[in-house]
């Protein structure tokens, strides 16, 4: 598989988000496949650029005079297949939008075509020391321009 043709901040037409991420040595367990653990840092990688490409970067959030930070209430990862050191892996990151107090993501790792995990992801805002808050409107509806327009 090929990317699709992504703008300056690496979205595609359809609003998803890619980022691509070498497997290194490190990432790997005794078996030379990817320790399962390291997908949530890959995810955790998709997500912040494809926030950071979409105009809201984590130091804007805590520069904020109201700092705000996210953190992950709920993560659900389906692991299809293995990867392995030297694969090229692309992390796809689709923000669906909010429900409530929730943002959510959905987001998938290839190699080539081939999916290698996907998982959900919910967040939600906090403040800086840590206590829940509700989106920050002009954020969310900034983000409302990022959200995957591709069917479900």
């Amino acid at each position: 598989m090929t990317l699709p043709e992504l703008d300056a901040q690496n979205f595609d037409a359809d609003r998803q988000h890619w980022k691509s991420i070498r497997v290194y040595y490190e990432d790997t367990d005794f078996t030379g496949m990817v320790y399962h653990a390291n997908y949530l840092r890959f995810f955790e990688r998709g997500r912040s650029d494809h926030l950071r490409d979409a105009g809201v970067s984590h130091q804007s959030l805590l520069q904020r005079e109201d700092p705000a930070a996210f953190t992950l209430t709920n993560v659900s990862v389906n692991y299809k297949r293995a990867a392995q050191v030297d694969d090229l892996l692309h992390v796809r990151t689709r923000y669906i939008g909010t429900e409530g107090p929730r943002i959510l993501f959905e987001q998938t790792v290839l190699r080539g075509s081939d999916v290698i995990a996907d998982a959900r992801i919910t967040a939600v805002m906090i403040h800086a020391d840590g206590r829940p808050r509700r989106p920050i409107r002009e954020i969310v509806s900034h983000l409302e321009s990022y959200r995957w327009t591709g069917a479900a």
